[in-house]
């Protein structure tokens, strides 16, 4: 299997003004892509954008957008068309997560998470896909979790939606393998962005946080291997085959006593 080709491309990256979208960002500069960045800070994406084009002399456009905006997804697609720009590698890597029982949780916030997590990639996969394949060329890339590879009590939506992400992704992979397209699903465990700061649980980290840096270098590692999906680390990589030592009972009741809230009475 050749490595991706990265010559000529444009990469749209959601989620680009922190975390493992900046570093995807950074990386895929480096490799001479074009970038379009998307994100609600505008200072920020502007920075990041002036910062990549005087180092590695790349056209980037920055996209202002709340992603959990009503038609986010549509208000993307209009402003790329507006632009003329048809994105050759796709990165979705927006997402946040919700933590506590479920029950005790808004139900406005934790839809909003599904809109964020699921009909975005969605919707700009869907939108952006054919194109690809028409030029028989191009990469989408589902940051997913692995807290997608089973159910996750106390953020039950979360994982549900990067159990979703992982096997769109995965369905598409298969679809499209012959057709020059690759589709990865990357799924880091704990990783050092402000992602816990939004959860504002520590105790919802399972495991040594792993640097933004190695999750996207092994992404792009996943990435010309074709593989369909990867998960970062060999500790995250043990935890996720727990399922095949334990009954699903007994992992739920593991998986449980790790993540339950520290105000939840053991």
């Amino acid at each position: 299997m050749r490595s991706f080709d990265y010559s000529g491309k444009t990469a749209l990256i959601t989620g680009a003004s922190s975390g493992i979208g900046m570093t995807f960002a950074e990386h895929l500069a480096a490799r001479g892509v074009a970038l379009v960045l998307v994100a609600r800070t505008q200072t920020t994406l502007q920075a990041l954008a002036d910062r990549l084009t005087k180092r590695h002399h790349v056209a980037t456009v920055v996209i202002v957008q709340d992603l959990g905006a009503p038609d986010a997804g549509k208000k993307i697609i209009n402003k790329l068309n507006e632009l003329a720009l048809s994105p050759d590698i796709l990165v979705n890597n927006a997402g946040f997560a919700t933590y506590g029982a479920f029950d005790e949780l808004s139900l406005e916030r934790q839809n909003e998470e599904i809109c964020l997590n699921c009909l975005i990639p969605i919707e700009l996969t869907h939108a952006l896909l054919p194109a690809m394949l028409k030029r028989g060329n191009g990469a989408v890339i589902n940051v997913a979790s692995t807290a997608g590879i089973q159910p996750d009590p106390y953020m039950a939506i979360y994982g549900a939606t990067k159990a979703f992400l992982l096997s769109f992704s995965e369905a598409l992979w298969a679809e499209n393998r012959r057709r020059g397209v690759r589709v990865l699903a990357l799924c880091p465990g704990a990783t050092e962005t402000a992602f816990f700061d939004v959860v504002n649980a520590d105790e919802a980290s399972v495991g040594k946080k792993m640097s933004p840096d190695t999750v996207v270098n092994i992404g792009l590692k996943a990435l010309d291997a074709n593989r369909n999906y990867v998960i970062t680390g060999c500790n995250n990589w043990l935890l996720g085959q727990l399922h095949r030592f334990v009954t699903r009972r007994r992992l739920l009741i593991i998986a449980e006593g790790m993540l339950r809230p520290k105000t939840h009475a053991r």
